[in-house]
């Protein structure tokens, strides 16, 4: 790979060569390998000869290694917040999940059925998110973040019927609101005292809930899945609207070629990796990514309990021997913030691709990966809409840091023109903006909003499925995020990217995170307001504000610059790492906050 360049040429390209990765990457031919791609080809690869009308995910995700060579090879390991690593091998997780579906089929869940988990990442929440899925249920996990009414908003959208979840997390979440739940037929609870081996008399149960682990023991660990067909649904994930109630997302059984597909050519999964991905499985990725594409491909998952700790990280990635990340844009800033130092401390030469998802990662992100932790990041873009990853900076690819990458194969990406009324038009010369499309329908593609039959249609214009994200396609195939199509600034004529303007504020050493908006104006329609937090050492002024609006208008123009800076200590940001700048927005104008329930509890 290239040397990284100095600060002020920090826009240019870094090269890669094949021949100077440690594995070859699976996609190393990407012309190749997209012509050559079909979800056919998938299919066959992981159900083999048989071409029934039978998949069920959790079988091919968890079945398919137990039963095999593989069984003993460990599938998670489970990190606590304090003691030692926990290992659960394939054979034995598939025991479990046996089990905990028996536990559904002795308490009378069919299948069709919501299963909804509640848990922070203890084993009992992938137990029950497997063997949930292998009984037919349909599961959706809930951040353990959440308060009351957004669990139970959720509960009453999803018609949840069996909650797995802790004592703890019942009484403080749940208990005062479960009469107002009818749907909701059965608690699941894990004691947190479970197991301790200190001879002491455990805790009541709460009123009206099961003991999960005795219904466990009680249960048989044989269990055929559910002859669950690839259209029938399985995944049920909740994305946060700009107002009114969160958004129920369908999926379904085939979404796992997708989740095979895009861990082999995005990710880069070979035999023998030790995989971690940080994504809290309450969020589409935690799923998609840290449960269901690493057991599909046989490899190890580290879970890791606790939260965030730069120390702590740098520490797992050593001790682990982790190979593969994949994890969050705030988690990188964060590890930028704690300095390079204290990642020198740290020796984890096995480490060899590094991804990140939340939100488009800056450029100065990308080059701190390659200059601090000796790999590029590789940035990629999905929703949960879309159930997987379409567009990623791939490993045997360049990198143009600050784009979202190019598409993965089986992903027809392209640049519409969509306004309302008028047909929507394809847009072919490079670097205009337009909203990003996806053609045609791929295996993880969502299949509906529960119960907002006309919101899912509004999603698609015959073939094409709307994301309502504005990017550009250079001529180099590579796509650019510009935002949210309600986030885009229209100010005197020009449409100004947040994201642009984010960017260019990050490359100021004071700056820590930055917000951009965009401040109703009576000439010019909209004028840029930005938000900055700062990074220890600097002090908010006067002086600075000017200083950053200087550097914000040498690097971006008058026209694009922000003519406002506020300082704050931290900015609004959803626990998958987004920044809300609609929220930022509303306070701003003194507006309703929307639905906020996915926001970050410290914010």
């Amino acid at each position: 790979m290239t040397p990284p360049p100095s600060a002020p040429q920090r826009s240019a390209c870094i090269h890669k060569w094949i021949a100077d990765l440690p594995v070859r990457p699976h996609l190393a031919d990407y012309a190749a390998g997209c012509a050559a791609f079909s979800w056919d080809a998938v299919r066959r690869e992981l159900l083999g000869d048989g071409r029934g009308q039978r998949m069920n995910l959790a079988q091919l995700a968890v079945d398919r290694h137990a039963l095999g060579a593989a069984g003993q090879r460990t599938a998670f390991r489970f990190l606590p917040r304090e003691g030692a690593p926990h290992d659960l091998s394939f054979a034995e997780l598939a025991r479990q999940c046996n089990r905990f579906a028996n536990v559904l089929r002795t308490l009378g869940v069919v299948q069709g059925d919501r299963l909804f988990v509640l848990a922070g990442r203890i084993p009992a929440l992938y137990v029950a998110v497997l063997g949930g899925l292998k009984h037919g249920s349909v599961v959706s996990t809930l951040f353990s973040a959440f308060g009351p009414e957004p669990v139970a908003t959720r509960v009453r959208i999803g018609g949840c019927k069996v909650m797995v979840t802790t004592a703890t997390l019942y009484q403080r979440k749940l208990a005062a609101l479960r009469e107002s739940l009818p749907s909701l037929q059965h608690v699941l609870v894990v004691r947190e005292d479970e197991g301790r081996g200190d001879g002491a008399p455990l805790p009541s149960l709460p009123p009206g809930t099961l003991d999960l682990a005795q219904l466990m023991r009680e249960a048989s660990d044989a269990f055929e899945a559910a002859p669950t067909g690839p259209q029938d649904p399985a995944l049920l994930h909740f994305t946060s609207g700009t107002t009114g109630t969160p958004k129920g997302a369908v999926h379904v059984h085939e979404a796992a070629l997708t989740h095979y597909a895009t861990g082999r050519h995005a990710l880069d999964l070979h035999a023998g990796d030790i995989f971690w991905c940080t994504a809290d499985p309450g969020w589409v990725t935690g799923m998609s990514y840290g449960i269901l594409a690493p057991l599909l491909h046989g490899v190890t998952s580290i879970v890791d309990e606790a939260d965030f700790d730069a120390q702590r990280w740098y520490g797992i990635l050593q001790a682990q021997q982790v190979s593969v990340w994949y994890t969050a844009p705030t988690a990188i800033r964060m590890l930028m913030k704690a300095g390079p130092e204290l990642r020198h401390q740290y020796h984890f030469p096995r480490l060899r691709f590094v991804a990140s998802v939340g939100e488009p990662l800056n450029p100065e992100a990308v080059w701190w990966g390659q200059e601090v932790l000796g790999l590029p990041i590789h940035d990629n873009w999905w929703q949960t809409e879309t159930g997987g990853i379409m567009i990623a900076n791939l490993p045997a690819l360049d990198i143009k840091p600050g784009s979202m990458g190019r598409p993965l194969p089986g992903v027809d990406a392209l640049i519409v023109r969509h306004l309302p009324g008028q047909p929507v038009e394809p847009i072919t010369q490079p670097d205009a903006v337009g909203e990003l499309a996806l053609r045609g329908r791929w295996p993880a593609l969502f299949r509906g909003y529960l119960g907002q039959d006309e919101r899912y249609r509004k999603c698609f214009d015959g073939d094409l499925y709307l994301t309502g994200d504005l990017a550009r396609l250079d001529a180099d195939g590579y796509f650019w995020f510009v935002g949210r199509s309600d986030d885009v600034i229209k100010s005197a004529g020009h449409l100004i990217g947040p994201f642009e303007v984010e960017n260019a504020l990050l490359e100021h050493p004071a700056v820590a995170e930055a917000g951009v908006i965009g401040k109703p104006d009576a000439t010019v329609g909209e004028v840029v307001k930005a938000f900055v937090s700062l990074k220890p050492g600097f002090e908010e002024g006067e002086a600075l504000r000017r200083e950053l609006l200087g550097h914000a208008r040498m690097r971006l123009g008058a026209a694009v610059a922000p003519k406002e800076i506020a300082f704050v200590p931290s900015l609004p940001r959803t626990r998958s790492g987004k920044i809300m700048r609609r929220l930022l927005k509303a306070r701003e104008l003194g507006l309703p906050e929307g639905d906020t329930s996915t926001l970050e509890a410290d914010t």
